[in-house]
């Protein structure tokens, strides 16, 4: 039992410290462990795979100087959320956002963090599903910090808008 608990602890360490970055040096990137699971408790340590956003700005879009930085984002849109909690701890009091307008429903993916229209106001949730139905495309999303999926499918016409980039 002491064993997977120092296992999971230096596993967290790790992910704690890969989302730190530093100002003009190179970071290595150690993915996250979430949801461990032992295969067996003595060799394998094991994180669930997690459906990631959309690869939305290539390296190659983005530009590093002395005094700033520039992403090349074709109609970029600039965002600000409420505190809700439901995306914590990715998005929490004091995030920013940049997004884009999809254009159909193709630009819409599994993993990808999205503002739509509902008759309570905008949220913003992860896409967990998308698919087909009777009345054609629908997504249906979940808060990353909610116990349960939001309650309806969303149609296309109630997308507003895809972050790209989120900014601390």
């Amino acid at each position: 039992m002491l064993k997977k608990f120092l296992i999971a602890t230096m596993a967290f360490l790790l992910g704690a410290l890969a989302s730190v970055s530093f100002i003009g040096l190179s970071a290595v990137e150690i993915p996250a462990v979430q949801d461990l699971s032992f295969e067996n408790s003595d060799t394998m340590l094991k994180a669930k795979e997690r459906a990631s956003p959309h690869d939305w700005i290539k390296e190659s879009d983005i530009q590093l100087y002395q005094n700033g930085v520039t992403i090349d984002v074709e109609n970029p849109q600039w965002a600000v959320f409420a505190d809700t909690n439901s995306m914590d701890p990715i998005i929490d009091a004091g995030a920013h956002a940049i997004e884009i307008i999809p254009k159909t429903p193709d630009d819409v993916h599994v993993g990808d963090i999205v503002s739509y229209q509902s008759g309570s106001g905008t949220i913003i949730h992860r896409v967990i599903e998308t698919g087909y139905d009777n009345y054609g495309w629908y997504a249906e999303f979940k808060g990353d910090n909610n116990p349960i999926k939001d309650p309806n499918k969303v149609r296309f016409k109630d997308i507003r808008r895809i972050v790209v980039a989120i900014v601390y």
